[in-house]
């Protein structure tokens, strides 16, 4: 056998494995053309936004103490005047605990002030306290300097959060008092305080005597 002879079958081997690869390469294209027609197209939004939605202030009432006093637990007006809860009595009151050191605290506050702008006038108190120490005090005030009309309260203690009964789980949390005095629900963590849900909640209890 010659050397042109031997090397026949290797050249035949050769193009039968190119030939391979090539269909090979073939069926990985129409594979993934396949794969993308078949595809389903994405989904359209909803028509209440997520963000929306999941921080309704009546979709996230909770009433852990539904009916009960407030603690008497005293904390400070920017004057340096201790107050209670019970101080606010005859209003519905939105009370809310926060502190510089807390993002959700500091992203819902805009929504807050709008709430208090929105009710200005009317029986309705929104009592932002913060829980900031002596040294973050200054810092605090100015946060809330920026968020007309609300006022400035210091609980330098930070001890209110735990004076709830339940305490309260985290930053930021919120009371709502009836006009009674009453505690009539709750929210734990961020809220629209701005939305269609802040006013439901306010109006019915504006609505009760």
């Amino acid at each position: 056998m010659n050397d042109q002879s031997a090397g026949k079958p290797r050249g035949g081997v050769l193009t039968w494995a190119l030939w391979g690869a090539a269909a090979i390469g073939v069926a990985a294209v129409v594979y993934i053309i396949v794969e993308a027609s078949t595809k389903s197209a994405p989904q359209a939004p909803t028509s209440v936004p997520v963000a929306t939605a999941t921080h309704d202030v009546a979709l996230k009432l909770e009433h852990p103490a539904d009916g009960v006093l407030p603690p008497s637990y005293a904390f400070f007006d920017e004057d340096g005047k201790k107050l209670t809860a019970a101080d606010f009595k005859g209003k519905v009151v939105v009370m809310n605990l926060w502190a510089t050191w807390c993002g959700p605290c500091k992203i819902e506050m805009p929504t807050l002030a709008t709430l208090a702008r929105a009710y200005a006038g009317k029986p309705v108190a929104v009592v932002a306290v913060s829980i900031d120490k002596p040294e973050a005090r200054d810092q605090a005030k100015a946060f809330i300097a920026q968020q007309a009309p609300l006022t400035f309260y210091n609980d330098p203690e930070a001890k209110l959060p735990w004076a709830l009964r339940p305490a309260a789980s985290g930053m930021p949390t919120t009371i709502i008092l009836g006009k009674d005095g009453l505690e009539r629900g709750r929210i734990s963590g961020e809220a629209d305080w701005a939305g269609r849900g802040a006013a439901s909640v306010i109006d019915r209890l504006l609505a009760e005597s």
